[in-house]
């Protein structure tokens, strides 16, 4: 059972081949053998996700039963979830436990959907490998020397290593993207605003996106189906109504204008990743689709308008952890300064530090029209030519990283180079629009990922190029080594 796709789990469990209990101790079983050597889940409540199950199975037996009903599902630890730790991968909220549910979990309740378990990440989503979180790194299920991506790496590699057959993750910068990519399985960031942030722990308000992480876009799009749509709630969230995103996987692609900018496929793209995207470029040829070249001409701009923005906002973000209300409080402070300073001192770590100094400076008296207000500035050019780029193409391609995953250690001395290594992603959320990535092949056993970019709330059209690639090539079908033993 772990290593059927989603749809072919929805169709077994409908055809009572097994029931949604006998999946989800499969999945926990899996977990408690094989997890230990990923790290990749923080908290997992064996008697709550079996309850949770036989409701599901009442539901199916029922006649009652929605799409996801019965199927397990692991949640990016970024999510409030009523009555299960919800910690972001910090100290500082190690002990928060939240009284209600993110609306994007309520709405996979509603369904009948089983929360398998809340996963590791980097910090508070802050980082590029899942290095900085309070409860150790994650390991990468292809090569346990390698880091998963990040910041959601504990949802990639939980699916990747046929943990979970599916998973959400949060993109402020390319953290659904980039992990998908080191971990060979397929992710979407969707367009901002197109499914709710109410509920999810905000690092950079104006950029984080939900989106769903699973081994196809097919996948995807039933996991989007669930995801997607208006919030009341949600200042944020976009009114324009959700669509069917599995209804339009089977069109063609004949006639097809794909983008491709001039400026991903230069210094920077290693040589065997550039491989990867040319061969499975030609594959969207052969489908009828055009390559067309084009230009982003403030690429060059668009890591330092990230870490400007990211960073304010994050700042302002995380001035609510303050050991007054809830998470961690240290000890015997001697006045509120001393409670101040000394909890955030202890509950974050060197990374969300770092960017909260960043934000704050940024933001402070006499250098905010120099840093943050410039920064917006850019970012409406950036937008700008995303914007001259689909007047000529339907969608943009290239790579989804420099490269394939890095060694575990490799970067966290080195915040720059880390930084880079979302150089390809970052403009997307920039932008707000929806972008994902696919499996393309390897470099040397390592998953390398091809990106694709659409026009806001084209996430249909994304889904559709993705699965006509897929059903022309088996790079996602693919799985690690160490995958494949353990409880089937």
């Amino acid at each position: 059972m772990h290593d059927k796709s989603v749809a072919q789990l929805i169709a077994g469990l409908r055809a009572k081949q097994f029931t949604s209990v006998e999946l989800s101790r499969c999945f926990l079983d899996r977990i408690a053998a094989l997890d230990p050597g990923y790290n990749s889940f923080i908290t997992v409540d064996e008697t709550a996700v079996l309850a949770a199950a036989a409701a599901a199975d009442e539901r199916i037996a029922a006649g009652e039963a929605a799409t996801l009903t019965g199927i397990p599902i692991a949640h990016k630890d970024i999510f409030c979830t009523n009555g299960i730790r919800t910690s972001c991968g910090s100290r500082m909220l190690d002990n928060f436990v939240p009284p209600y549910d993110a609306t994007l979990i309520d709405k996979f309740n509603r369904e009948g959907a089983v929360i398998l378990g809340k996963t590791n990440m980097d910090e508070f989503a802050m980082g590029s490998s899942s290095e900085s979180s309070y409860y150790g790194p994650v390991r990468n299920p292809w090569d346990s020397s390698l880091v998963p991506g990040g910041s959601s790496g504990g949802s990639a590699a939980a699916v990747a290593a046929l943990l979970a057959p599916a998973a959400t993750g949060t993109d402020t910068g390319g953290s659904i993207r980039q992990p998908a990519a080191f971990c060979g399985i397929t992710g979407i960031k969707p367009t901002y605003g197109r499914v709710s942030r109410l509920g999810m722990v905000a690092f950079a308000s104006s950029l984080d996106q939900a989106g769903p992480m699973a081994h196809s876009a097919e996948d995807c799009a039933l996991l989007l189906n669930s995801m997607a749509g208006y919030d009341p709630l949600d200042s944020t969230s976009s009114e324009l109504p959700a669509e069917d995103y599995t209804a339009r996987l089977g069109d063609s692609l004949q006639g097809l204008r794909i983008g491709l900018p001039k400026e991903y496929f230069g210094e920077g793209l290693q040589a065997g990743t550039a491989r990867r995207i040319e061969q499975a470029l030609k594959e969207f040829e052969a489908q009828g689709a055009t390559l067309v070249e084009v230009s982003l001409p403030h690429s060059h701009l668009t890591i330092p308008t990230y870490y400007v923005i990211a960073p304010a906002e994050a700042s302002t973000n995380l001035s609510r952890f303050d050991g007054v209300r809830y998470g961690h409080r240290c000890s015997d402070p001697i006045d509120l300064h001393d409670l101040y300073t000394r909890t955030r001192e202890e509950g974050f770590g060197a990374e969300v530090k770092r960017r909260i100094l960043i934000g704050t400076y940024a933001l402070s008296a006499g250098y905010y029209d120099a840093y943050y207000k410039k920064a917006q500035q850019v970012r409406r050019l950036i937008k700008q030519d995303f914007t001259a780029c689909f007047e000529q193409v339907d969608v943009i391609a290239g790579p989804t990283t420099p490269g394939p995953a890095f060694a575990l250690g490799a970067k966290s001395d080195d915040p720059v180079a880390m930084y880079l290594e979302d150089i390809y992603t970052l403009a997307v959320n920039l932008a707000g629009l929806p972008g994902m990535s696919i499996p393309a092949g390897f470099v040397d056993g390592k998953p390398v990922g091809l990106q694709l970019i659409g026009r806001h709330f084209g996430e249909s059209q994304l889904l559709n190029v993705a699965h006509r690639y897929q059903l022309a090539t088996d790079w996602h079908l693919q799985r690690p080594a160490g995958a494949i033993g353990g409880a089937a």
